[in-house]
């Protein structure tokens, strides 16, 4: 109640500015229900733990170079592209609005609770929450003084991304064909193991090169990126290739490896001629009408940092997930080929390894994306601390999710969003 209190006294100032800021922002702050009494955003303060998040200092950002302490998580991760090189993609010229509707009463199960929304967001550190079925928003919360301006960073749900313009390439003809083995896209693998993978093994996790993501600062997620966010102009194909034992045949194990990513993203600049984040503007960011500038994170080459680091506003996001809530298509055109779409997110009979509750106790594996164990084709894109989208394509539904959790990891952290999702499903899939 306090902070929609604060939200309302803010009303007038903001309308006062709208047509100062107009030209600049894309994206006008509002409250539940603005002036007109529609319904719109809500922004707090404040958090879980807004104190050990730094709330006092204003949320202060970290420096470049060095991981977040817990008190500028908030800070750093809704501007980390102030704080690392990144490459623009700019919003699109005619932006697409969303439609609104009143906030939906939604109750879900957990443990031998039965809770809210407002229960989820008293009890989880997201600094947004968007959920949205097909063209309509339902529901549109920040905390931690976060808004709607705020970039967020993706860390590994821009993988998902990547897969879905290694699909687009290839469609062009850019990318011959999936089973192609990454080196004739990237001579500086040649005669390394990945560079004898081939592009579907990379898409699955499925190469069987040993590589360690266990987020302790001593792993190779480490020794992958100390280099590629250093800013000095290595090559990134060398640092790639420093990860050259192979311990399983490809296409037989699944393994999360954020190096796999890297890869493709060296595949992608080779075959199209065109940076990552400019290949996303031209087919994806612009068609799809988002409404505010993104970024991607660039090494010291000038080279997208493909495994993470993609940087969106929440409801541009929530564009994303629409767009792949209807199998690649927007407003009738097909921007992502259908049947990409559908072979990224359906295991085949023979990658049994990629199965739900095989590659995972839990989630099974696509083309960079995560599957969803049961009869409907569901999926995800996840990060570490707490981001995430959900899609449903027969409902068009979708929950986007960004978060500060203290850890990269935690044992059953999806457990409860999980269960929020289970009952937004049942509730209004109608």
């Amino acid at each position: 109640m306090k902070s929609r209190a604060l939200c309302r006294l803010r009303v007038c100032r903001r309308l006062l500015l709208t047509v100062i800021l107009a030209s600049a922002f894309s994206a006008p702050l509002a409250c539940a229900q603005d002036v007109r009494g529609e319904p719109g955003p809500v922004f707090s303060d404040s958090g879980p733990d807004a104190e050990l998040y730094g709330a006092a200092e204003g949320y202060p950002v970290g420096k470049r170079g060095v991981p977040p302490q817990l008190d500028m998580l908030v800070g750093s991760y809704s501007h980390f592209d102030d704080i690392n090189p990144s490459r623009t993609v700019r919003r699109a010229t005619a932006p697409w609005q969303f439609k609104r509707a009143p906030e939906p009463s939604i109750t879900y199960s957990f443990g031998t609770e039965k809770l809210s929304l407002a229960d989820y967001l008293a009890r989880n550190p997201a600094t947004g929450l968007l959920i949205a079925r097909d063209d309509t928003i339902l529901y549109e919360h920040y905390q931690y003084a976060r808004t709607d301006r705020h970039r967020f960073v993706s860390q590994s749900m821009a993988k998902t991304l990547v897969a879905m313009l290694v699909g687009i390439a290839v469609s062009e003809g850019r990318i011959k064909s999936i089973d192609d083995l990454v080196s004739i896209y990237v001579p500086g693998l040649a005669g390394t193991e990945y560079g004898n993978t081939s592009i579907r093994a990379l898409l699955n996790m499925s190469s069987g090169v040993e590589f360690s993501e266990v987020y302790d600062g001593k792993d190779d997620i480490a020794r992958l990126a100390r280099p590629l966010f250093s800013g000095e102009p290595k090559d990134p194909a060398a640092v790639v290739a420093q990860f050259n034992n192979r311990t399983a045949p490809p296409g037989t194990k699944w393994h999360y490896a954020s190096v796999e990513t890297e890869i493709l993203g060296l595949v992608l600049r080779a075959a199209t001629g065109t940076p990552v984040a400019d290949y996303l503007h031209d087919r994806i960011w612009e068609p799809i009408g988002t409404e505010a500038d993104a970024s991607w994170a660039i090494d010291g080459s000038g080279q997208e940092i493909a495994f993470c680091c993609f940087n969106a506003t929440l409801r541009d996001y929530a564009r994303l997930a629409r767009l792949l809530a209807h199998d690649g298509a927007w407003e009738g055109r097909q921007l992502i080929p259908r049947q990409w779409l559908l072979d990224a997110t359906t295991v085949r009979p023979e990658d049994h390894h990629l199965a739900p509750r095989v590659a995972t106790p839990y989630f099974g594996y696509g083309y960079q994306v995560w599957l969803l164990p049961g009869e409907q084709r569901r999926f995800a894109l996840l990060g570490i601390r707490g981001q995430f989208i959900l899609v449903d394509p027969a409902t068009k539904l979708v929950m986007v999710h960004t978060a500060v959790r203290k850890k990269p990891t935690e044992p059953g952290a999806l457990r409860e969003p999980l269960a929020l999702w289970s009952a937004v499903l049942q509730q209004l899939g109608q």
